[in-house]
């Protein structure tokens, strides 16, 4: 099947993967733990590359970088092989009384192939994570790596054709061009991490062939900082969590809800930190980073107009640099309050009460994370059960997705669908109910002419439900 230059020949590509997953080539443990095992290989063989493009892009330093993408996909790719097995296992379920001699199982079957678009803030981990659990599942897929950080998308173009098998896999560079027209093929799967704004354009693009989605869509975390907490444990972890990467992570605190008896103590903390961490002039550390672009840095500047800084502020667009920066005295209706900020920007609101943040939190889209500082576990549950998000975190912040074991993604606004680990995997495959049913015993109470058993039918047939 040749492509149409409208397509770019993606139609050929997807059409040969697809006619390799559909040989069942991808379906025995063996290749997938073979293809689990050269994603590891690939990370620990070229992990210079992966360094060097992530500090070009992000100006990421390496322990930040090993952490967040190189050694985390290795550890992710090692995690899914080992527990594939068990994975792959069918769930065993029970059958009722009157279908006996008979057993039931669930399957997870792989769904075929697969398109992926990565995201530019953690553009390795943010594109091979997924691939990680498509593999592990059985499937084929492209990958489409984010145009934003180029030089982590060269590297991950240039080699993982290298090390995966190139039948079933394939990676596409470039930009909006490329990325609708792999939109417009038909896919079997689609993972998308991003904003909302295209999250909408890729879910609308998948309705047309009835595609399932996984999308990653971010939003305005809302930090609680309780009288309780103990502040100078929450103002480090919440400055690590929101200026690590110059703030561009999608599970960093967006906004703090301080209460006001603790405010003055908790911005003292939280200015300590940042200082602690980078020094008095950020610009020159070397564990911060700096604004993927000029258009995002255009942005966040932008957020600044008319802002009161408590600290930081300082910026300079050559550099791409904007330092750490607390805003205080925020209106809830201010422009920083109005999107989600994605920069090395926080504002902190005070509160005066449990209920004024039920209700400043209910009244905005429902976001990815939620973090609670308190040390009152009656707090906490409160918040935890008024309050709706993807994920949420007690006396920690941005951290969660480090655990494979819990299922990471959003609800509503922020995104559809969870992955990491098994999340992952069964995020990949059709849960597909059999029934093993024995000719042994053939009831004819299950046949017509109904009349002929009634009473007998009614009894098999209630215990049938």
């Amino acid at each position: 099947m040749a492509g149409t230059p409208a397509d770019h020949g993606f139609g050929a590509i997807v059409a040969r993967h697809r006619g390799y997953f559909e040989s069942g080539k991808t379906r025995p443990v063996e290749w997938r733990e073979a293809q689990l095992t050269a994603i590891e290989t690939m990370m620990t063989e070229r992990s210079d590359d992966f360094f060097a493009a992530l500090w070009s892009d992000l100006r990421r330093n390496r322990v930040d970088a090993d952490a967040t993408d190189v050694r985390f996909v290795a550890d992710e790719a090692a995690h899914a092989r080992r527990h594939l097995k068990r994975w792959l296992h069918p769930e065993a379920i029970s059958t009722p009384l009157a279908l006996a001699p008979a057993r039931a199982e669930v399957r997870f079957d792989p769904l075929g192939v697969g398109l992926i678009i990565g995201a530019w803030n953690y553009p390795v981990m943010l594109t091979l994570s997924p691939l990680v659990a498509a593999i592990s599942a059985g499937n084929a897929a492209v990958i489409k790596p984010s145009e934003v950080a180029p030089a982590c998308a060269e590297v991950i173009a240039r080699h993982l054709p290298e090390y995966l098998d190139p039948e079933a896999f394939s990676v596409v560079t470039g930009g909006v061009p490329e990325t609708t027209a792999l939109l417009d093929q038909r896919w079997d799967h689609i993972f998308f991490t991003g904003g909302p704004a295209i999250g909408r354009v890729v879910m609308t693009a998948a309705a047309r062939h009835l595609t399932p989605v996984v999308l990653e869509l971010g939003g305005k975390n809302p930090t609680i900082v309780h009288s309780s907490a103990n502040l100078s444990v929450a103002a480090r972890r919440i400055a690590q969590g929101r200026w690590q990467n110059a703030g561009q992570t999608c599970t960093a605190p967006d906004y703090i809800l301080v209460f006001k008896d603790v405010a003055g103590p908790f911005l003292a903390e939280l200015k300590a930190a940042v200082q602690s961490f980078y020094g008095d002039d950020p610009r020159h550390s070397p564990d911060y980073g700096r604004i993927v672009n000029h258009r995002h840095f255009d942005r966040l500047v932008g957020l600044l107009d008319g802002a009161e800084v408590y600290h930081g502020g300082q910026h300079d667009r050559d550099d791409r640099y904007i330092a750490p920066t607390i805003l205080v005295n925020v209106a809830a209706d201010s422009p920083v309050m109005q999107e989600e900020i994605f920069g090395p920007i926080l504002p902190v609101l005070d509160v005066d009460c449990i209920e004024d943040v039920i209700t400043t939190i209910r009244s905005r889209p429902k976001p990815l994370g939620l973090y609670i500082f308190a040390e009152d576990r009656d707090v906490a549950a409160r918040l935890l059960d008024a309050t709706e998000s993807g994920d949420a975190a007690v006396n920690d912040c941005t951290i969660q997705p480090l655990i494979r074991e819990l299922p990471f993604g959003g609800v509503g606004e922020s995104g559809m669908g969870k992955y990491h680990g098994e999340w992952g995997f069964r995020a990949y495959t059709n849960a597909r109910g059999v029934l093993y049913h024995s000719t042994i015993l053939d009831l004819g109470v299950r046949y017509p002419p109904y009349s002929e058993h009634e009473r007998l039918r009614g009894f098999v047939m209630r215990t049938m439900m």
